[in-house]
């Protein structure tokens, strides 16, 4: 049954949910044993040090508590509590100070007071803490505070994950997506959460055309590592792809076109969307955005675009702790699974099919495709789809350049197709 389970993908958000993930270390290797469980990921260690192409790997960061206590003994910031109390990438501090030191250390959101943000220092050693705005106001401007974040930065490894499931071709569909957040929602768990259960869907396939190649990655670094570690191979194999984020809503789809704006991805996934029924909007290519700045980037130029729900910047709650389960829909996510594997089923009927008899048509009613009479009735619209699809199926036109010509959609001729060529009339 090609069906997701909303059920089981909460099952995996709750797992996912409390981990403090960043963009190295154990909460993101956690992670990743969690999401095996669903693919089977293959995963590499990227040492720290290592230059990729313009890049290099930081150390690795590891965190085990952090709070503030209050000069009344009273304990907020806790890291156990909400693990975006924490500058993301903090270094180690466990030292007492008043008011006006601390608040060089404080971060919070003005326009949503009830909000932690999400801050981080990936590259800068520093440290600092976040808390609403409401909390901040509350902080008392005497006494002593005493301040601990135990952590620590060293050298190590980031690790991404990859998994490839072999088609009839090496040519490859790919889809990425990012572990590397904290506890967020729509911004971090959506987007592996629905590539790992599209796996599970693919590889129940019985036949593939595609190769299709999966990979999770920290964010940016991640895919960097991940492209200066495959360059050849991408280059050469990837003829559409996708970035999975911020696809965990009840929004109508975004669809965000890849650099080449004309590329398979980009006129199979509007082609699927335009025939869903579902509404959508669609943006051109920006690299204002996530891992498809990486994958489209002008050495590569990959197509690659994006299937989203609530867009990154583009949703109030984005990079706070506002964005949690409440802000998403397990029945919405299990949706954009569902919209993805259209994506991919009309892949793999699309191609290049050539009419067995070149000169004039073929004799269909020998081979019982043509109605027993004719004349002045209205022909069938199966029967002029049929007639039009052998007149253009040339070798030269997509089965995709059909469809958009006659106004049809692709999944609707799955059926003829595998029918024209077991009569002999259409060959691959």
């Amino acid at each position: 049954m090609n069906q997701t389970d909303p059920k089981q993908i909460e099952v995996y958000f709750d797992k996912l949910w409390p981990i403090c993930r960043s963009i190295t270390g154990n909460g993101l290797r956690e992670s990743f044993k969690i999401l095996s469980e669903i693919i089977p990921l293959k995963l590499t260690e990227v040492p720290t040090g290592k230059a990729v192409f313009d890049w290099v790997i930081p150390k690795e960061w590891n965190i085990h508590d952090a709070y503030i206590v209050l000069p009344d003994g009273k304990k907020i910031c806790d890291f156990k509590v909400n693990n975006l109390h924490v500058v993301n990438y903090s270094t180690p501090v466990n030292q007492e100070m008043n008011y006006e030191e601390l608040v060089k250390y404080l971060y919070t959101l003005e326009r949503l007071p009830d909000a932690i943000p999400y801050i981080t220092s990936y590259y800068k050693e520093k440290w600092g803490f976040c808390l609403s705005k409401n909390e901040f106001d509350k902080l008392p401007k005497n006494g002593t505070y005493k301040v601990v974040i135990d952590s620590e930065l060293k050298l190590g490894s980031l690790t991404y994950g990859e998994c490839l499931l072999k088609g009839d071709t090496t040519d490859e569909i790919l889809f990425s997506s990012y572990l590397c957040h904290p506890s967020m929602a729509n911004n971090e768990l959506s987007g592996p959460l629905v590539l790992s259960f599209l796996y599970k869907l693919l590889a129940s396939q019985p036949n593939r055309k595609y190769s299709y190649r999966f990979v999770i990655v920290p964010e940016t670094i991640g895919t960097i590592a991940f492209l200066a570690d495959n360059k050849d191979d991408v280059i050469q194999n990837v003829k559409a792809g996708y970035v999975l984020t911020c696809c965990g809503t009840d929004k109508p789809f975004v669809f965000k076109k890849s650099r080449r704006e004309n590329s398979l991805a980009d006129e199979m996934a509007l082609h699927v969307l335009k025939h869903s029924g579902k509404k959508y909007s669609v943006l051109d290519f920006d690299p204002l955005g996530s891992d498809e700045r990486q994958y489209c980037s002008p050495g590569f130029n990959l197509p690659v675009a994006s299937l989203m729900r609530s867009k990154y910047h583009d949703y109030p709650e984005y990079h706070t702790s506002l964005d949690n389960k409440a802000l998403i829909s397990f029945e919405a996510m299990a949706e954009t699974v569902q919209m993805y594997f259209s994506i991919v089923k009309a892949m793999e009927v699309n191609g290049y099919y050539k009419n067995t008899i070149q000169f004039c048509e073929p004799n269909m009613g020998k081979r019982g495709l043509y109605e027993d009479l004719s004349g002045a009735l209205t022909m069938p619209q199966q029967l002029s789809t049929r007639m039009r699809l052998i007149n253009y199926m040339d070798g030269k036109t997509s089965l995709l350049e059909f469809c958009e010509r006659y106004q049809l959609n692709i999944a609707d001729l799955r059926n003829e197709i595998d029918l024209l060529i077991q009569k002999g009339v259409l060959a691959n």
